[in-house]
């Protein structure tokens, strides 16, 4: 009996051909994109004629711009009746814009300061940034303040020896517990900060001077002001968020009492109320004589605030992981603080990205909102600008910049969620 050799699957690829006619190319593309129906039609036309309508418009108001004028009478003599952007207020007045009323010699050091930024967030955000740079991260914040606000080094110095002492605490008093053991680190801390700082940076700095001209909080402004309070407060919410959530799914009812109270409380009010109790009623709290700082105190009420909503974008993420993966990590023997660290927690993140992410620039959007408490942020800035002689009747131009660059760091974030999603996506189908 003889056997057949029977191929059940090509050893060859076929040559690629080219597709049938009018399944390819522009045409196919718009017929099946934007006019594969009656109704998708009419949309098309209706948006094309609301675009066309919308560039003629804003495209010669755009196109016939004004860079070099000093004053609003000014720019409207040079356009002569012509409708035209009067970009000279923006040329004229963007350092306001930018620094406020930061002192313009010192003004290398914001600058110095937002690109170390992008230094210290290199390990953070992508693989390839050598890892050694993390610890230039852990440096970066008290360096960051001594470059924004001046003064002595040794008090930012000084501070991180508060943070070392909180963590020989802790790990020195682990044995008596996680709970009490972080009490220990943060009394110690506490202690540090409020007896042992100001008197050994005082010593310190006659022995060996290392100072920058103090700037006042008053003079920060404009989108300094911003940057400032929303990476501090992006910076803060992240790691409360995810204690908070930790302790609202807590097994021990006192813990999940206190995380459930305040996450339903800060949620259930407005930040702008926040922002008012930091900077008028705050102080009714304090000891006489205390000097807190209000932007300080603003950064407090906006890191609270934001803490609030990440606790619960984290929550879902915990809630969405199904229970055999706390099982997996307590079958390998791990404690409770390993299992979230290796097992639960970047999980629970790689879901929650794209809310995290939202939550981020809802946050730094949101930082406009310190106009009502008397800061100067580019909002304000603003209407100051509007108000001056030279500049008085002008709208458009100062909005238009002002959204622009609150676009390109929203839409940045909003890309770099997308760009994580992709490399943390694990699961191909």
């Amino acid at each position: 009996m003889s056997q057949l050799s029977i191929a059940w699957c090509r050893d060859t690829l076929l040559p690629q051909e080219e597709p049938p006619e009018g399944q390819g190319g522009i045409v196919h593309w718009l017929r099946s994109r934007l006019f594969n129906s009656l109704w998708s039609s009419l949309l098309t036309l209706i948006v094309l004629m609301l675009f066309t309508a919308l560039a003629n418009a804003v495209f010669p108001w755009l196109a016939n711009s004004v860079w070099q004028a000093d004053s609003l009478g000014e720019c409207r003599s040079i356009l002569d009746g012509q409708p035209g952007a009067c970009w000279g207020v923006i040329r004229e007045r963007w350092p306001q814009l930018v620094f406020g009323f930061y002192p313009q010699a010192a003004y290398w050091r914001p600058l110095m300061a937002f690109g170390l930024l992008f230094v210290a967030l290199g390990p953070i955000l992508f693989q390839r940034v050598p890892s050694k740079l993390a610890r230039f991260s852990v440096v970066y914040p008290g360096l960051a303040f001594w470059l924004i606000w001046g003064g002595s080094l040794w008090l930012g110095v000084l501070a991180y020896v508060g943070l070392a002492l909180a963590l020989l605490a802790f790990t020195l008093s682990r044995r008596l517990g996680m709970g009490l053991a972080l009490v220990i680190a943060m009394m110690v801390a506490g202690a540090w900060w409020l007896r042992g700082l100001g008197p050994v940076a005082e010593m310190l700095e006659q022995v060996v001077a290392m100072r920058l001209v103090p700037v006042s909080s008053r003079d920060l402004g404009g989108f300094l002001l911003s940057f400032v309070v929303g990476v501090s407060g992006i910076a803060m919410s992240l790691p409360l968020g995810i204690l908070l959530a930790l302790g609202r799914r807590s097994s021990l009812p006192l813990i999940r009492l206190m995380s459930v109270t305040f996450i339903e409380f800060v949620r259930g009010v407005p930040l702008i109320t926040l922002l008012f109790t930091g900077s008028l009623l705050l102080n009714y709290f304090l000891p006489p004589g205390t000097s807190f700082d209000l932007i300080l105190r603003v950064i407090i009420m906006v890191t609270i605030f934001s803490t609030a909503y990440m606790a619960e974008v984290i929550r879902g993420g915990l809630a969405a992981l199904p229970q055999g993966q706390t099982e997996a990590a307590q079958a390998l023997g791990l404690d409770y603080w390993k299992a979230q660290r290796l097992v639960i927690m970047p999980q629970a993140l790689k879901i929650c990205i794209p809310m995290i992410v939202s939550t981020f620039i809802g946050l730094f959007k949101d930082t406009t909102l310190v106009v009502f408490i008397g800061l100067l942020d580019p909002i304000a800035l603003s209407t100051a600008i509007r108000a001056s002689t030279e500049w008085q009747g002008i709208y458009w131009e100062l909005f238009l910049f002002i959204g622009s660059v609150f676009f390109v760091f929203c839409y940045g974030m909003s890309r770099y969620s997308i760009h994580l999603e992709r490399r943390l996506k694990t699961d191909h189908h």
